[in-house]
This record gives C-alpha cells, structure tokens and sequence, in this order.
C-alpha cells in the first residue's frame, strides 16, 4: 500500500471548460492524468485529492467528473476547492460510492495514518485579505481542528492533512493553520490552487518546524501522481 496525491484536476467532462487557455501544458490533460495514474496507482494504494475537483456547477453537472475520478484505481480520499461548487452535502457525497471519501470536519483512516483536511482559504498578506476573507480563514482553521482533534480522540497520532490553499501567504510566513500543525505534530501537509511558475514559487515546499510541506497542483506535478508514503 503507498499513498499518493495530485491536486486541481480541473475536470469537465460535462462543462465546456478547456484548460488549454491556461497555457500548452493543459492541453488533453484529463488523458494525461488517466495515462499517468493507470501506470502509476494499484487498487491498493489511497490517492489524496485536494480540491479543484470539478468545473461542474451543480451535482448533477460534476458527476460524469465523479465518475471518471471512480474508475480509476485506488482509495481516493477529496477535500474542496475553491471552484467546486458542486460540493454541497458532504453526507450526500459520502453515501456515492464506496472508494471515495469526501473530507470535512471528520478524518479517513489509512492504515496507521489518519487523512485530515479542509478547504483552508488565503492566509493575511498585504494584497489583499478583507474581513470576509479573516471570518472564513478562522472558520478554515476551526474546521480543520475539528478534523485532526478527531483524529487525535481516535488514538492517531500519524496525522496527514490535506488542503486545497496553501498554508501561508506568499511570504511564506506562519499562519493559523501551521500554529495548528506544529501545535499537533502533523507528519506531512499536501495542498493545491498554486498554478504557473511565478506561482508555484509562493507555495511553502520542503521541511519547516519539523513538517514536511508539499505541492501537488496537478500543472506543478507535471499531472503525475507523487508518492507521499
């Protein structure tokens, strides 16, 4: 069993959303990422999956996307992203399908680890963070707590969590979320959203405070699934 992570998988099977006008890397990327995961992923293995899902707006919209992400193999465990609107109930999403978990205020088990995670949302900085963006920053945190609290109740102490923004802002400062990592000895944190080079290089990457940090934006990962445990 390995645990692997891609992120931002931008899918529209249903949705005439082409990724291409984000540059050639995009383009056929939904094959690409299936060529890549069918050489890669055994059905044993778990996929972490944070967020940017789906182009699909509602539900209905986002499923032939569901569906293409349940046929391939493995566990695969999702948190939300900031564009997949589609994500309303998480109970609803849970009751789907047997190998995928949606993730929000509980934990999924692996083995000895215990797969945490939320959202997250965009750390103070000096562009741009107004007062709706602090409420739902603090909310983030609450949520995630929820998540790596239950976690910790249930006896794991192998803690992974997964977000889709990044837990710092661009100066790559601490913020609430890494006070809440270091505050329980998180093992590893896998996050998406950063997207191009000028991007990629705002993104918090390798060890800090004893945390291993790691971006998994499926353009960054060159849509490759990368080995975690």
């Amino acid at each position: 069993m390995a645990i692997y992570a891609i992120g931002d998988l931008h899918l529209s099977g249903f949705v005439n959303k082409p990724m291409d006008k984000f540059g050639p890397i995009w383009e056929n990327h939904q094959e690409e990422i299936k060529k890549n995961w069918l050489e890669i992923i055994k059905e044993e293995d778990t996929v972490l999956i944070p967020g940017d899902i789906s182009w699909g707006m509602t539900l209905e919209e986002a499923y032939v996307d569901l569906e293409y992400i349940n046929n391939l193999p493995g566990k695969k465990i999702l948190v939300k992203g900031n564009h997949d609107y589609w994500w309303k109930s998480v109970s609803k999403l849970n009751s789907l399908y047997e190998n995928m978990y949606f993730l929000q205020n509980n934990f999924i088990p692996v083995e000895s680890y215990a797969i945490c995670g939320s959202r997250g949302w965009i750390c103070p900085n000096d562009i741009k963070f107004s007062l709706h963006d602090k409420k739902i920053y603090e909310r983030e945190e609450k949520r995630l707590r929820l998540s790596i609290e239950l976690a910790n109740k249930n006896k794991y102490n192998k803690i992974i969590v997964i977000m889709h923004f990044p837990p710092t802002n661009d100066k790559l400062e601490g913020s609430l979320f890494t006070n809440l990592f270091e505050e329980y000895k998180v093992e590893k944190v896998i996050y998406g959203h950063l997207h191009g080079e000028d991007s990629f290089k705002l993104g918090l990457k390798g060890y800090k405070n004893g945390i291993e940090y790691k971006l998994v934006s499926s353009d960054y990962i060159k849509f490759k699934p990368i080995l975690i445990v």
